[in-house]
C-alpha cells in the first residue's frame, strides 16, 4: 500500500505543473534565485567600475547616461537569470513558445526603457544644435518640448514592438488607430489647436520661461509652457493656466524684451520761478542724465528730452523723458529714486519750489453790497447810575 502511495507521489512529481517535472521547476527556481543574489554583487562591482571610468572624463554626460542606464542594466540581469532558469526546465512546445515570447517582450521593454531614460541626459547635446533660440531659458523650453515628443515616440514604438511579439498586426492596428484618430480629432479640436499654438509660441519666440508678460486677462511671470497651456504666476503669487491658442492669438506685451526702461515725468514748479531759474534747472537735470551711468543717452538707441513743456493750471511744467539702462524693476525703482532726489536738490539749489494744485478766487463785487464794519465791544463793564 505504501509502495502504491509512493508511486503516486512520483507520478505527481514527474507530471508536476503543465507536464513539467517539479524537480526541474525547483531547480530552475533555485538557479534563478542564485543568479539574483550573484547579480547584486556583480552589478555593484560592474557599476562602480563604470562610474570610476566615467569620473575620469571631462564631461558629465557619461555620468548622467550611466546613472540613467543603471536600472535598465540591473533589470537585464534579471532577464538573463530568467532565461538561464528556463533552459533547465523542459517545457512543452506550446510553453516553450510562450516562454520565448515573454523573454523577447522583456528584452524589447528593457531596450526602449533604456532609450526612454537616456533622453534626458542626452538632451544636453541639443544645446549645441539649437541655434535659432538665443536665450538659455528658451533653450530649456525648446529642449523640454523635444524631449517630451521623443519620449512619446519611444513609448509608442516600445508598445508596438511588444504587441508585434505577441502576434498583433501592428499595421492594421495603426490603420484602425488612424480612423479612431480622426474621430478623436473631431472631438479634440481645442486640444489640437492649443498644441499647434504652443508650437507657434516656440518658433516665433513670443515669450519664454521666466519672462514677464501681460495679456488681456493676466499679468505675471511665465512659469511653464506646456503642450496645451501656459502657466503664469501672477505677482500676488496666484497661478493662472491659459490655453496656448488664446495667448497666440491676442495682443501680448513682453516686458522682459525691453531694451531700456522709460521714465516719463512732468515736473511742476511755481509760477514765480524766473526764466533764468527755469533754464538753469533744465540744464542741470539734462547734465545729470548724460553724466550718470544709470541712463541710456545715446541718440542712436534712445531719445532724451528735458524741456519746458506747458503752463499748467497751477504750475509751470517741465517734461522729463529718458530711459534707464536696466530693465529690472527693483533696480529701475532705485534709479528713479536717485533721480527724484537729484531733481529736488537742483530745484532748491536755484531758489525755486515745486508747485502744488491750488485755486485762487478773485472777487470784484460782493452780491449784497458793502458789509458793515464790526466793532468789538469794550472790555470794561458799563457804568451804572446810583441814586441817593
Amino acid at each position: 500500500m505504501l509502495q502504491d502511495f509512493w508511486q503516486e507521489i512520483l507520478t505527481v512529481w514527474q507530471t508536476g505543473i503543465l507536464s513539467t517535472n517539479l524537480g526541474a521547476i525547483f531547480m530552475a527556481l533555485g538557479v534563478f534565485l542564485t543568479f539574483l543574489f550573484a547579480r547584486r554583487i556583480f552589478f555593484r562591482l560592474f557599476s562602480r567600475t563604470l562610474k570610476r571610468l566615467a569620473g575620469r572624463t571631462k564631461t558629465d554626460i557619461d555620468d548622467r547616461v550611466l546613472e540613467a542606464l543603471e536600472r535598465p542594466l540591473e533589470f537585464t540581469f534579471v532577464i538573463i537569470g530568467l532565461y538561464i532558469s528556463g533552459q533547465v526546465v523542459s517545457f512543452s512546445p506550446a510553453l516553450e513558445a510562450v516562454f520565448g515570447q515573454i523573454i523577447r517582450s522583456l528584452i524589447a521593454f528593457t531596450i526602449f526603457w533604456a532609450i526612454f531614460r537616456i533622453l534626458d541626459p542626452l538632451s544636453i547635446l541639443l544645446d549645441r544644435t539649437i541655434t535659432l533660440f538665443g536665450s538659455p531659458s528658451m533653450h530649456e523650453t525648446v529642449k523640454g518640448f523635444f524631449v517630451k515628443v521623443g519620449k512619446f515616440v519611444v513609448v509608442c514604438l516600445g508598445a508596438a514592438s511588444v504587441f508585434q511579439e505577441w502576434g498583433f498586426n501592428v499595421a492594421a492596428l495603426l490603420g484602425s488607430l488612424g480612423l479612431l484618430g480622426m474621430a478623436v480629432a473631431l472631438g479634440a479640436q481645442d486640444l489640437i489647436k492649443n498644441m499647434f499654438a504652443g508650437l507657434t509660441i516656440f518658433l516665433d519666440r513670443m515669450f519664454e520661461k521666466g519672462n514677464w508678460i501681460k495679456s488681456t486677462d493676466v499679468e505675471g511671470t511665465v512659469e511653464e509652457i506646456g503642450f496645451r497651456a501656459t502657466k503664469i504666476r501672477r505677482f500676488d503669487k496666484a497661478l493662472v493656466t491659459i490655453p496656448n491658442s488664446k495667448l497666440a492669438s491676442e495682443a501680448l506685451i513682453n516686458y522682459s524684451r525691453m531694451t531700456q526702461r522709460r521714465i516719463y515725468w512732468s515736473i511742476g514748479v511755481e509760477y514765480r520761478t524766473t526764466k533764468d531759474q527755469l533754464r538753469d534747472i533744465i540744464h542741470d537735470i539734462a547734465d545729470y542724465l548724460h553724466a550718470s551711468p544709470d541712463f541710456e543717452t545715446d541718440p542712436e538707441k534712445t531719445k532724451t528730452f528735458v524741456y519746458l513743456d506747458s503752463f499748467g493750471s497751477s504750475s509751470i511744467d517741465v517734461m522729463l523723458y529718458c530711459f534707464t539702462k536696466t530693465i529690472e524693476w527693483g533696480e529701475w525703482l532705485a534709479v528713479k529714486e536717485r533721480l527724484a532726489y537729484t531733481i529736488k536738490d537742483i530745484v532748491e539749489k536755484h531758489g525755486a519750489s515745486f508747485a502744488f494744485p491750488s485755486t485762487s478766487l478773485y472777487v470784484e463785487t460782493l452780491p449784497f453790497g458793502t458789509p458793515e464794519s464790526f466793532t468789538p465791544p469794550s472790555s470794561s463793564p458799563p457804568h451804572s447810575s446810583s441814586t441817593t
